[in-house]
């Protein structure tokens, strides 16, 4: 009998009984987000080695994530014509290339170019990974919107971790390490995935665009961008105020990546069937705030517990995000997605080059108290903008995945 209660039990068949397809595809996703924090407690160890500021090392954020804010404009045009497995293995492929090239950088610059190339090739990826997943699954959409929140969770969980592990030798070893991984996911999907139908229509590079003309969508961009300031200074100026060791800074961000993972799967759901989404939202938004600013304030254990406690935060509002920007326009879902997608990740790109500089300028409590305020004006975005918001969202079909061409990166 179906539990309504438990998020695995999807109904046919449940979440685990899945085509080779669709895991393939969740394995090399998992590995495609863990690209997202592995640099994470490895940053001293880059800067110490290529003689390089914080500043500087922070623009392996910076470039990573301005590419892919961008190419949220390319990735639908692409896929609508090439087809969802041909671009999932053009993102490996572009990752494979640019991850072992990071490896090989001889100066900060390099290894900044090389990440811009790796964000491109992890935004093909993510962006098409899910519509694959919706399209391929057993159980319905709900069973693969489930997997794919489940590898993000596990990928954000286990990159530092990875990151510390590889790059306690060196730090050019986790890129490597992922370009390898991600090497055996290129073939697994070469191999597992057959090539679904190309859409009947075809996306253009201003369709995303044209979606945020609905308020609730751009409110919902508006609010996301300010939220994603906050996650990224944590995400990539936090590791240089904690000042640990790579294995210490990788238990940190492994326990937050496992906060994050549980409450995104697990808690969120749960909160918002109680609450509402939009309490849910606005509540993790205002503890989010004082998290940080506590995070700031505090002496050194109380940063790395208050580090650990935002991803439970993070988890919950990437899920309900998520919900809210596939369901509260009219626009097909890849479209809105894609131009929530462009404007949030450009927070993404501003926050780790921002925060470093705001230190210099001032002191290392600013930055957080920055990341406080942006928190709190995501949450005032979600009050003002209520009424635009409260559309419910609808559970994604696989239709749209196929039809419209995929620009989604869900969290």
């Amino acid at each position: 009998m179906d539990d309504p209660n438990d998020p695995f039990d999807t109904g046919s068949g449940g979440i685990l009984r899945q085509p080779k397809s669709v895991w393939a595809t969740a394995g090399a996703s998992v590995v495609a987000f863990m690209g997202i924090g592995l640099v994470d407690p490895i940053l001293p160890s880059i800067a110490k080695g290529l003689d390089a500021t914080a500043g500087q090392v922070s623009l392996l954020f910076t470039s990573y994530f301005l590419i892919t804010a961008l190419a949220m404009l390319v990735t639908g045009f692409v896929s609508s014509r090439i087809g969802g497995r041909k671009t999932l293995l053009l993102g490996l492929a572009l990752v494979v290339v640019f991850a072992g090239l990071s490896g090989t950088s001889g100066s900060v610059g390099e290894l900044v170019g090389f990440r811009a190339g790796w964000g491109l090739g992890n935004a093909l990826f993510v962006s098409t990974a899910l519509a694959v997943i919706v399209g391929a699954a057993a159980g319905g959409s709900a069973a693969a919107i489930l997997l794919y929140e489940s590898a993000l969770g596990l990928g954000m969980a286990c990159g530092p971790l990875v990151g510390a592990l590889l790059g306690d030798a060196s730090w050019r070893y986790p890129f490597f390490g992922t370009a390898a991984l991600m090497a055996v996911g290129f073939l697994c999907i070469a191999v597992f995935l057959k090539e679904r139908p190309r859409p009947a229509r075809r996306t253009s590079l201003l369709d995303p665009l044209r979606a945020l003309g609905h308020g609730g969508l751009a409110s919902v961009a508006v609010s996301a961008f300010f939220y994603n300031y906050t996650f990224f200074t944590v995400l990539a100026f936090t590791p240089f105020v904690l000042n640990m060791s790579p294995y210490r800074s990788g238990a940190v961000f492994f326990a937050w990546g496992v906060l994050l993972a549980v409450f995104s799967v697990l808690v969120a759901p749960r909160l918002q069937k109680r609450f509402g989404s939009l309490k849910v939202l606005g509540g993790s938004l205002v503890l989010l705030a004082v998290d940080v600013l506590v995070l700031g304030y505090g002496d050194h254990t109380t940063a790395v517990v208050c580090t650990v406690l935002s991803g439970a935060l993070i988890g919950a509002n990437n899920t309900v995000y998520t919900e809210l920007a596939l369901g509260v326009s009219d626009a097909p879902r890849p479209v809105a997605s894609a131009g929530y997608n462009f404007v949030r990740w450009f927070a993404a790109a501003a926050a780790p080059f921002f925060a470093p500089r705001i230190e210099e300028w001032t002191d290392v409590h600013i930055p957080f108290v920055v990341a406080a305020v942006t928190a709190v004006l995501g949450a005032l975005v979600v009050v003002v903008r209520r009424r635009a918001l409260s559309h419910e969202a609808e559970e994604p079909q696989p239709r749209h995945a196929t039809e419209d061409g995929v620009t989604v990166f869900a969290n």
